[in-house]
């Protein structure tokens, strides 16, 4: 009993010096757990602006290209078989009226002044026949009615060689000529936009698809654009509109809606819409590339970079800074977009009021993560 009394103080010793020693790890494990709110970052690349409610003139941009007006177009074809002996004239070149735009070597004509001279010879028969049957009707020898057969054989000789010397005119001759090479001539003044041939080939009148040269008239041009259905109740025929062309950035073109199309195009659910310029000084190019611009009514809207408007899928969205700093994300609905100088900005139609701050860049940082 004694020896047990005399242990106990040590061992109560030892118990204080565990608990001494456990007491500053129980409390670094009972410990009051950090706060649930994340601490606020700085909000690096993350940009706002103030929207205002702008005065805004909506316009709608129809991408169109510069043709020629078909109505003014020729294309040459040759009149008759033969071999291309030189081609005066190079794509781009203007050329006047009458101008010879290449030379072709043909034996068609042979054929052609062959039958005149046979028209000729039986001009030339029918005619004395018709003398000699004048003084056999005089002489009451021939009959009226034959008389008559001679009459009308005479008219056919001579309608028949007339026939023929026009053939020869139309391929390029006269009658009385020996050549056996045409000049193919221009019927109007304009520009050459294509050749459809090169020298020393061969060229049918009758089978041949393609032409020697295809030449416009580019004093009057015609802008055709692509315009959607959803687009045709605000353009009428006679609406002034503005061309724009890329290639001469300064210049600004005013035209008249002169016609929109009746036929829909299946793939593209687009008509053509048509505006003529003038265009003496053939400063527009056949095929050049360039923009209608309808104006429209001028209006109030809120007007923001195109960069603050977030798309996920069919939804528009942008982020809202509010009055404790934090970023509200907010459904809005977009109409059309243009460009201001080099920023492309957004006309917002709903979901931004007056004074609202709104963030321009960054925005897809704000986005919540795995749906929270």
């Amino acid at each position: 009993m004694k020896d047990r009394m005399k242990t106990l103080p040590f061992r109560i010793d030892s118990l204080i010096l565990i608990a001494a020693v456990a007491a500053p790890m129980t409390a670094c494990k009972s410990s009051t757990p950090p706060s649930a709110e994340p601490a606020q970052t700085a909000n690096a690349g993350i940009e706002t602006m103030v929207a205002h409610v702008q005065h805004s003139t909506d316009s709608l941009d129809i991408p169109a290209r510069v043709t020629a007006d078909p109505s003014r177009v020729v294309h040459i074809y040759p009149p008759l078989s033969g071999r291309v002996l030189g081609l005066r004239v190079l794509p781009g070149q203007e050329v006047g009226k009458g101008a010879v735009v290449a030379t072709l070597q043909s034996s068609d004509i042979a054929a052609a002044r062959s039958d005149f001279e046979k028209a000729k010879i039986e001009v030339l028969r029918s005619d004395r026949a018709l003398t000699r049957g004048k003084l056999l009707l005089q002489h009451e020898v021939l009959s009226q009615a034959d008389y008559y057969e001679l009459e009308a054989a005479d008219e056919t000789a001579h309608s028949e060689m007339e026939r023929a010397r026009q053939r020869i005119h139309e391929l390029g001759f006269s009658e009385d000529s020996t050549s056996d090479e045409v000049a193919l001539r221009s019927p109007i003044p304009g520009v050459v936009l294509d050749i459809g041939t090169a020298a020393g080939e061969m060229q049918r009148s009758l089978d041949n698809a393609t032409p020697i040269a295809t030449i416009a008239d580019i004093d009057s041009v015609w802008i055709v654009g692509d315009v959607f259905e959803r687009d045709l109740a605000t353009l009428k025929p006679g609406r002034e509109v503005k061309v724009l062309v890329p290639a001469y950035p300064d210049l600004q073109l005013t035209g008249k809606i002169a016609n929109i199309g009746d036929a829909l195009d299946p793939n593209t659910h687009t008509l053509k819409l048509r505006v003529v310029l003038a265009n003496p000084k053939h400063t527009l190019k056949a095929d050049m590339f360039a923009t209608i611009r309808v104006p429209g009514a001028p209006r109030d809207a809120v007007i923001v970079p195109d960069t603050a408007v977030l798309h996920e899928g069919e939804k528009t969205s942008v982020f809202i800074q509010n009055a404790s700093g934090k970023y509200d994300q907010r459904p809005v609905t977009v109409g059309r977009s243009f460009t201001s100088g080099a920023v492309k900005n957004v006309e917002v139609l709903t979901g931004i009021n007056d004074g609202d701050k709104v963030v321009t860049a960054g925005g897809a940082l704000l986005r919540p993560m795995n749906g929270d």
